[in-house]
């Protein structure tokens, strides 16, 4: 039975994976303050909409919206780490290279306050 060992195997790997990445989460959360903040709007407008009763497509486009902000939020530290690491002093390419990144959360964030206006403007 090798197909049964590589599947024990395989399911090994993903619940390994899957460790790394929530200790990974939780060193986001508590050492980075963007995603701390963005924890806490989050945590605010998941509140906003059980009170405000928004329907199932409202919901799924709010937690896209959630996910879209911290992933980038997430990418951005990373991309910011691994610079610092790679190259310690101030530098003009390392700078180009953190500024893009950091341009990428703006454009999730923009699209998440955008689709939040579209939520519960309307609600107002």
């Amino acid at each position: 039975m090798p197909w049964f060992k590589m599947l024990i195997a395989f399911l090994k790997n993903r619940v390994l994976a899957c460790k790394y990445a929530i200790v990974g989460a939780i060193e986001l959360i508590k050492n980075e303050p963007s995603i701390q903040l963005q924890t806490f709007i989050s945590i605010g407008v998941t509140v906003a909409g059980f009170v405000f009763d928004i329907s199932a497509t409202q919901w799924m486009l709010q937690c896209f919206a959630i996910g879209l902000v911290i992933t980038a939020e997430g990418l951005n530290t990373a991309i910011e780490e691994m610079a610092n690491f790679i190259h310690p002093a101030k530098d003009p390419k390392i700078g180009h290279i953190k500024d893009i990144a950091a341009g990428a959360v703006f454009f999730a964030a923009i699209t998440a306050i955008v689709i939040g206006c579209l939520i519960y403007i309307p609600k107002f």
